[in-house]
């Protein structure tokens, strides 16, 4: 499977993102209120960069709440680590582990399509192996 597959019924329209002007203490209001981990940062319609809770531990460690004053640009991992629609989810999974980062955006050319995160591929993957099972058990009561 791909990620075009796990995105096909998500409009993009639906992903919650920032821009690079946006203050960090408004980011964070936004993970919050939202509940969720990451944020993908724009800038004139293109991923800029990725604004995850990792961004702030590390910037509070370092500064303190003075970051929290300071621009998403400032303090966002850029350039993001992206993949395609073409992407498979293995290739993903893989990707994600090695670069040790839990969420990605899906591009076509400069456009984001999507944003997935690491929960996301692995319920993919676990439905496809329950699904296998499932035919596995089917076959052997069958046959």
């Amino acid at each position: 499977m791909d990620i075009g597959s796990l995105i096909a019924d998500r409009a993009s329209s639906s992903v919650i993102s920032c821009s690079v002007d946006t203050p960090v203490s408004e980011a964070v209001g936004l993970l919050a209120s939202k509940r969720i981990g990451a944020l993908p940062v724009m800038e004139e319609g293109k991923v800029a960069g990725i604004f995850s809770e990792r961004d702030v531990i590390y910037r509070l460690s370092q500064e303190g709440d003075a970051c929290l004053s300071r621009r998403v640009s400032e303090v966002m991992t850029s350039p993001a680590i992206t993949v395609d629609r073409t992407t498979k989810i293995d290739q993903a999974l893989a990707l994600m582990t090695k670069r040790r980062i839990r969420h990605l955006p899906v591009v076509e050319g400069d456009n984001m399509v999507g944003f997935i995160s690491i929960g996301d591929l692995v319920k993919s993957r676990f439905d496809e192996v329950q699904h296998e099972a499932e035919a596995m058990r089917d076959y052997i009561a069958h046959a």
